[in-house]
């Protein structure tokens, strides 16, 4: 059976909501609508060579009414004079295509009155366009076409008729392009599906955690006064954005663990990497969540969104189930009703991340496809209950479980290739200067700094630099505890000299508690900030010299960092340049960020090389730590054996840990915590020394902890560190 006549029908039988399971798995429908609804996606059956002229229209287009010229002129639209002035439309001579898709929304599930569409020519040139709609008739839209990418259409505007049909395959679109100068070009679109995208979910369960993939609507009594009760799943979300959803799940159980039942985050990225490979011939769209019980942070992180997982881009979120999300407001009439809702909204944010959507506050950062405006009040997946006006209490009063328009307008219609964020071309026309005075927050004082003497960077080192950000007024202020962790919620603008600037990407978001931090006149908080590599690669690799600058959001307003100018050096050898052939790759990148992988060993063969061959570089002394890190403790493991997950343990090697930790943190301790950042290095040696108190070796762990004094001793003599600092780990 076609997908579409599978869908279709599946979509006039089942009530609104429901699943079709069968061994795991379901198909959640779009909801009802009349049998006579429009929307949906259509595409030309047929290439259309130069001079051919196109398919005769089955039915006639009647003149716009009178009434609607008024409209007409407000798009931009020329007034059509006589229905026979559609019959003498010309060949497409001139802009010939061999595949078109069209996409129209004007019925159904939230509606955002837009078409959209993809024209492609062989395997070369593709180009998308959008354009807004307004009813003429019942079965006629007309509107301007305010977006084109990819290519130049010489059309301004549209004019749709549809043809009815209780059968999928009778029902047509006959599409109008007009252009300056009388262009125009005429195309029949035949039905091809409803949904607009196919996309596919794995939900899997460590068998400790909680997983809440479905909810009841009205089971919390703070909800909208006009939400329907029902049973609604995450796939039911999705499939009211547009989507064709199939989803399974599973379940992973703890036996082979190990005794620490805390994630970290290299043991979550190389689990995600094994599902991915695992199902490397999957369609793109498609999305895995693993509901965990809680993350080595503590209970403060809620979930993380790995971003673009794996060489085919695929995507996979985390939620931590018994983290602060599962604590309701003390006194609220329904503690379990508001846990069960709070745990299936983070799962649905962290999965519209994966859709490539921002923060309801956050639209207009990022690589704008239209002029997106901020929303800090939205009541939408995207937006975080507790920042708006009102709080949580008014947030969930007024939560209808939606995405908002523009999201579903981003969901819809914006090319699909822009579900990859990161490109940050405006800030050469828009930068950081240009921000409103009004907008800004001078309560504070954001630094961007390096623990290097100079700014310079050997080639092949890592750049991470360090954040500190001080309160600089007279009176107590109040700011969320992990805001300079949060760093999918800071903007990182890196501009090379004599080339486009763009935005740093981070590889992962994290959804962290509203947990607020009081910080004293003159008190400072500091984090470090691994900015060499992220989504978009290796953003700082090249030798050449680079300016940096980050703005962060506090109460609503900007607060700026200072620029910063560093450089990378030139390589120094032709070994240098070998090496760095397999060290910029996106492997290297993850095992770096993320402190070590079990999985990804192109990645760490790599980093041997590095250390084999250049051992007494800054370099290698990044590639000595992440190598180690995973050997410190038990690393987890989800494998796949015979179509089921399984988590196993890979024992800690703390002998070979030791000798590596020890060399990279003692033997230069200020070169090594001016590359690492003084930050990450009093973090790795309190890190060490603890894993070894918990594995018994107390001698051992008071010896590195006397040695951590006096390298930070020496560390503090060569490089600037805040007077007071307040410490925000949980």
């Amino acid at each position: 059976m076609d997908d579409y006549r599978e869908f279709e029908d599946m979509a006039f039988e089942a009530e609104p909501g429901t699943v079709s399971a069968g061994e795991g798995e379901g198909l959640a429908p779009l909801p009802m609508r009349p049998p006579l609804a429009v929307s949906g996606v259509y595409a030309t059956r047929k290439a259309l060579l130069p001079g051919r002229l196109p398919e005769r229209i089955p039915f006639p287009l009647k003149p716009v009414p009178k009434g609607k010229v008024e409209e007409e002129e407000e798009l931009g639209i020329e007034e059509e004079e006589t229905a026979a002035a559609h019959e003498e439309e010309s060949a497409d001579f001139f802009f010939p295509f061999d595949r078109e898709e069209l996409r129209i929304d004007v019925d159904g599930r939230y509606p955002q009155m837009a078409a959209s569409g993809t024209m492609v020519r062989g395997f070369g040139t593709r180009v998308n366009w959008v354009a807004r709609l307004r009813a003429v008739t019942p079965s006629r839209w007309r509107g301007a076409i305010w977006y084109q990418e990819g290519g130049r259409l010489p059309y301004t505007s549209i004019d749709i008729h549809a043809q009815r049909s209780f059968f999928p395959h009778q029902r047509l679109l006959d599409v109008i392009f007009r252009g300056p100068g009388g262009i125009r070009r005429r195309r029949i679109y035949h039905f091809a599906r409803r949904w607009f995208n196919h996309v596919d979910f794995e939900f899997d369960k460590v068998s400790n955690a909680e997983a809440v993939t479905e909810i009841d609507t009205a089971a919390h009594p703070n909800h909208p006064a006009i939400l329907r009760r029902e049973t609604l799943s995450i796939e039911d979300v999705f499939a009211r954005a547009g989507f064709r959803v199939t989803s399974r799940r599973g379940s992973v159980p703890l036996s082979g663990a190990g005794a620490d039942l805390k994630w970290t985050n290299a043991e979550m990225h190389d689990a995600m990497q094994i599902y991915w490979s695992r199902f490397a011939n999957r369609p793109q769209w498609a999305l895995w969540v693993l509901f965990a019980r809680e993350h080595v942070w503590g209970h403060g992180l809620g979930g993380i969104m790995f971003d673009d997982i794996g060489p085919n881009e695929r995507q996979g979120t985390a939620i931590f189930s018994h983290s602060f999300i599962a604590d309701p407001p003390p006194g609220d009439p329904a503690p379990d009703a508001w846990v069960e809702r709070m745990r299936f909204w983070t799962a649905v944010h962290e999965m519209g991340h994966g859709f490539n959507l921002a923060h309801a506050w956050q639209k207009h950062l990022g690589t704008p496809w239209i002029p997106l405006v901020s929303d800090p009040e939205a009541r939408s997946f995207m937006n975080y209950p507790y920042r708006v006006s009102g709080g949580e209490q008014a947030f969930f009063a007024d939560f209808t479980y939606r995405f908002s328009d523009p999201e579903l307008l981003f969901m819809r219609h914006a090319p699909r290739r822009f579900v990859e964020m990161g490109n940050a071309a405006w800030f050469d026309h828009h930068g950081f200067e240009n921000v409103d005075e009004a907008e800004r927050n001078h309560d504070f004082a954001l630094e961007l700094v390096s623990d290097k003497t100079e700014p310079v960077f050997e080639f092949l080192e890592p750049v991470t630099l360090t954040l500190i950000l001080t309160n600089v007024t007279n009176e107590a202020k109040l700011l969320p505890r992990g805001i300079l962790s949060e760093q999918s919620e800071m903007t990182v603008i890196i501009k090379k000299e004599g080339a486009a600037a763009r935005q740093w990407v981070p590889y992962a978001r994290y959804f962290m508690t509203p947990q607020a931090l009081a910080l004293e006149p003159g008190e400072s908080i500091e984090e470090s900030l691994f900015v060499a590599a992220g989504r978009n690669g290796w953003d700082l690799a090249e030798p050449g010299r680079y300016l940096l600058q980050v703005a962060i959001e506090i109460d609503g307003r900007t607060v700026l960092s200072n620029p910063l100018v560093l450089r990378v050096a030139r390589p120094e050898s032709r070994e240098q340049e070998v090496i760095a052939q397999d060290i910029f790759s996106d492997e290297v990148g993850r095992v770096l960020a993320f402190d070590g992988s079990r999985v990804l060993e192109s990645g760490n063969t790599a980093l041997r090389t590095l250390v084999e061959k250049l051992p007494d570089t800054a370099a290698a002394i990044h590639a000595e730590i992440a190598l180690a890190m995973p050997n410190l403790r038990t690393h987890r493991l989800i494998e796949a054996e015979e179509e089921r997950l399984t988590l196993k343990a890979a024992k800690p090697d703390l002998e070979a840990a030791q000798k590596a930790i020890e060399r990279c943190l003692f033997k230069t301790p200020t070169m090594a915590a001016a590359t690492l950042s003084h930050v990450d290095y009093a973090y790795y040696g309190e890190t060490f020394s603890a894993l070894l108190a918990e594995e018994g070796q107390d001698v051992l762990a008071k010896k590195v902890g006397k040695s951590m004094e006096t390298a930070m001793a020496a560390v503090a003599k060569a490089i600037r560190m805040p007077a007071h600092v307040v410490r925000t780990a949980a």
